[in-house]
């Protein structure tokens, strides 16, 4: 299932790991660090869908950088 198919406006923190596929304690550090918002609703720790959106749009880009060949070229 992807973000836009909940219709949710805001997920917990196992919803959001299910969506993401990023474990529990990595969701809890980058929320320590401050790279993650979330939201508190009495007990309830909550990631919007726009920050969840947001946080996974600032991460960059795999692969972006050329490949050195490990072969290279005889004499």
């Amino acid at each position: 299932m992807s973000i836009t198919e909940t219709g949710r406006r805001a997920h917990t923190i196992t919803q959001a790991c299910a969506l993401t596929g990023i474990g529990r304690d990595t969701i809890y550090a980058l929320i320590r660090s401050g790279k993650l918002t979330a939201r508190k609703l009495g007990r309830r720790t909550l990631i919007t869908d726009d920050d969840l959106r947001q946080f996974l749009a600032g991460l960059p880009r795999a692969g972006g950088h050329e490949q050195v060949s490990a072969v290279t070229a005889a004499p």
